[in-house]
């Protein structure tokens, strides 16, 4: 029986099936739901296009809040008319997705473990993509996520390619730009890595420099530094607290920002503080890599621990916390699922958990959250607490994956050590 539910979870009809209905589950739920879910599409997105069409180019006439790259997805959307924005970013968000996932399963080899390993991170995804629903694909970050999985995954074979989708990625969002320090740290065609993504970051710098955007090509830095503690950042769990309690502490909504942050005692000294912070924790875990590396594993190891300890920093130590962040997740635990198998296996399943706990968040019963209902301020705070969990674990695999490679080979056990041999002998 298990075999032949293998078997069908292996054709293409299936996968692609599965597929188009999570896609158009997503967007119904997204374009439906009370909530508004895909409120930052129609009513943020089709504006800045709107605006930008009409003369005033947003990152190039005048300061915005992302970089230069993240306003082509938002034009593409438009293909539809404005009346059907949201049909149209969903459209485009499908293409985007599409190509990651033909990537996985076309690549599969039948009866090999390398096929089981990328089937298996496809069906991953896919469930993750329904868990964390329907925000992990009405934010821009959904095609910062696209570009990072394919330029992860062809990293060791194609290092430049990788380099330049991961500073396209950075033009999008910022958060990528983290990945590139860990390819230059973690492998050994570092070089080719550092030149792809420092071309591509130049080059797009001179590409709006050309069109007349100044500094305005760099305002997303500035624009982001007055921002305060968003409610569901991990840091900003004590003030939500503080304010059930009544505690001198309040939920408020900040106009020029567009969303909901907490303020109370203390709050602002936090604000400024997690930046730096940030930066410390990043910088410490890329100085781990480093002498990791240095002792002498391999980077197919190396890479995929290090990338989730980033990632997952980047949302522990963020005084920003919307829900869409967790599907930065994806990018590394896709990639350890598809080069370690099973020593992957406790982090996708934490990640399925925290994603199920986010749509509980956001959107199903975030008047609540707002409200400070205490269920649902457990809810937040547990999500938050894995979130930290997370963190703590992608670092202990960092610091194990100092082992040989054989001995990491027997950690992830069975099924997939032909794979994990094959891919640490082409180290």
């Amino acid at each position: 029986m298990l075999i032949r539910v293998r078997r069908l979870a292996a054709r293409p009809v299936v996968l692609w099936a599965a597929f188009l209905a999570t896609h158009l589950w997503l967007g119904y739920v997204g374009l439906t739901h009370p909530n508004l879910p895909f409120g930052d599409v129609t009513n943020v997105y089709l504006p800045w296009v709107q605006q930008s069409l009409d003369g005033f180019r947003l990152g190039i006439d005048g300061p915005w809040v992302y970089p230069i790259l993240a306003f082509l997805p938002m034009l593409a959307s438009m293909v539809l008319g404005p009346g059907l924005y949201g049909i149209g970013w969903m459209i485009m968000v499908t293409i985007a997705n599409a190509a990651i996932f033909a990537f996985l399963i076309t690549r599969s080899r039948p009866g090999t473990a390398d096929g089981e390993l990328r089937l298996t991170a496809a069906w991953w995804w896919l469930a993750f993509l329904l868990l964390l629903g329907p925000v992990s694909v009405g934010r821009i970050d959904i095609f910062t996520v696209d570009l990072v999985i394919a330029g992860l995954l062809v990293i060791r074979n194609r290092p430049a390619v990788a380099g330049v989708l991961l500073g396209l990625a950075t033009w999008v969002k910022v958060w990528p730009a983290a990945l590139i320090a860990a390819g230059i740290i973690a492998m050994r065609r570092r070089l080719r890595v550092a030149v792809g993504a420092v071309i591509t970051l130049v080059g797009v710098a001179a590409g709006a420099l050309a069109f007349g955007a100044g500094m305005n090509a760099f305002s997303f830095v500035s624009e982001q530094t007055g921002r305060g503690m968003q409610v569901e950042s991990p840091a900003s769990s004590l003030w939500m607290w503080l304010a059930f309690a009544g505690d001198h502490s309040r939920v408020y909504y900040d106009h020029e920002i567009l969303t909901f942050q907490v303020t109370g005692p203390g709050s602002a000294l936090a604000a400024k503080l997690m930046t730096p912070l940030l930066v410390v924790a990043v910088a410490a875990i890329l100085v781990l890599a480093f002498f990791v590396v240095r002792s002498g594993a391999a980077s197919t190891v190396v890479l995929p621990p290090l990338a989730l300890a980033l990632v997952t920093a980047l949302i522990v130590f963020n005084k920003v916390g919307s829900p869409q962040f967790m599907v930065w997740l994806s990018a590394p635990i896709i990639l350890g699922i598809v080069t370690q198998g099973r020593r992957f296996f406790v982090p996708a399943i934490t990640a399925f958990v925290m994603a199920g706990l986010t749509q509980i968040i956001y959107p199903i019963a975030y008047d609540e959250v707002l409200g400070l209902d205490p269920l649902m301020l457990t809810v937040l705070t547990l999500r938050n607490l894995l979130t930290v969990c997370l963190l703590v674990l992608a670092v202990m695999m960092l610091w194990q994956s100092r082992k040989t490679s054989r001995e990491v080979v027997e950690d992830a056990g069975g099924l997939f050590r032909s794979t994990f041999r094959g891919t640490v002998a082409g180290r």
